[in-house]
């Protein structure tokens, strides 16, 4: 107990020096980072949050714990050196991790101990430095069949789970700001320099044996370089955030293979900067954008900004995600991840319901519609009633 004390002391002056930031939208900050936050990933089955740091942890987090006072979570070490990157594995059983100094892929699984409760073991080998330049992203696809890394030269590698490289794209970019797999994960794509988002499909045989990387399609019409991109649930919406100053949404369910184009739905003014992210709520409903230390959300449908978030971080904002459902917003940029209620998902479900309840034909129909309403309505009052500490 008396090793215990001067860490004590330690952790209440690091509390005091903490960002504070409220909000009605504030759900929760989680909080048990003592370095900077610089990604986070939602497991596929929705039941967790990675967030790694440079305190040479990963803590995985439990989404139904967000709205309670406590927020328990579990810690990975990361050995002699720290994770910039972290992603789930498909079955939420295994993530992997982009080491600082290693220059690598670390995979760690999921452990359950005698005791019950879980642990983390790392693999017995790294992936080989394949990289010359700093690294943006790291993605393993739903399918479990590939893992992707792209870096800030034009270089995007896929490899298979146990570290061979599959095949290696030049983006032909300048250089790359952003790279992501699609969550149906056959698409890998990229944007950077040029005003455009290329986007590549990864194509596998019946056998599940690697075939080649094949380009898809591009989005043009951005007239600057493109900062960040994200796609909906379904790969059929993406939105792009651009030098130029404007997100634009796009329609990407398009026989591509009938060299069918992306169709542009909506070009929307909106800040950003170098290093803007953005994020595309699971059902297409919503855009999240930010730019420095401020989140906007804004309304698909109108394009109407519907809420503006000023100084959620102390520092440059390092990530946006909504989870899987759509509820929360959730963001990092300096030791504490805000979970922000998306009370804009809530007004456009709400939005679309009232319409569909005009066109309605049938009595039963309308009032489950009515019902529906209500319920969203409940919801979305109960969000902006609760007070956060």
């Amino acid at each position: 107990s008396k090793k215990q004390k001067p860490e004590k002391q330690r952790s209440r002056k690091d509390k005091s020096s903490q960002h504070s930031f409220s909000h009605p939208l504030l759900a929760s900050s989680l909080k048990a980072h003592s370095g900077n936050v610089t990604c986070l990933d939602f497991s596929s089955n929705g039941k967790y949050l990675a967030s790694c740091a440079d305190d040479r942890t990963v803590r995985i987090w439990s989404t139904k714990d967000f709205l309670e006072r406590e927020h328990k979570c579990l810690r990975a070490n990361v050995e002699l050196d720290h994770a910039t990157l972290v992603r789930f594995s498909p079955d939420s059983r295994a993530f992997i991790t982009w080491l600082a100094n290693g220059d690598t892929i670390r995979i760690f699984k999921m452990i359950k101990k005698d005791d019950g409760t879980f642990g983390f073991k790392a693999a017995a080998e790294d992936f080989p430095q394949k990289h010359k330049a700093p690294i943006l992203n790291i993605g393993i696809a739903e399918t479990g069949k590939f893992i992707m890394s792209a870096s800030t030269d034009t270089t995007i590698h896929i490899w298979d789970l146990k570290g061979e490289v599959l095949a290696s794209i030049n983006t032909n970019q300048i250089t790359n700001s952003y790279a992501a797999i699609s969550p149906c994960g056959r698409f890998v794509a990229s944007c950077g320099f040029t005003p455009d988002v290329k986007v590549w499909e990864v194509c596998f045989g019946k056998g599940g044996e690697f075939k080649e990387v094949a380009r898809a399609f591009d989005l043009k019409g951005h007239s600057a370089g493109v900062h960040a991109f994200a796609f909906s649930n379904d790969s059929h919406r993406m939105v792009t955030v651009s030098k130029d100053g404007t997100w634009k949404l796009w329609n990407t369910n398009v026989e591509y293979k009938k060299q069918q184009d992306p169709y542009l739905l909506k070009t929307v003014p909106c800040a950003s900067s170098e290093g803007s992210r953005v994020a595309l709520s699971p059902d297409g409903r919503v855009v999240a954008v930010s730019d420095g230390c401020n989140v906007a959300m804004y309304d698909t449908a109108s394009g109407q900004l519907e809420e503006e978030l000023h100084g959620v971080h102390s520092e440059e904002i390092t990530d946006v995600k909504f989870d899987i459902n759509g509820r929360f917003l959730v963001s990092s940029g300096d030791k504490a991840i805000r979970v922000l209620h998306n009370a804009p998902g809530y007004r456009a479900a709400i939005r679309d319901m009232q319409d569909m309840l005009k066109k309605a034909q049938n009595e039963a129909m309308k009032q489950r519609l009515q019902q529906q309403i209500g319920e969203a309505q409940s919801a979305l009052d109960t969000v902006l009633a609760a007070p956060v500490d």
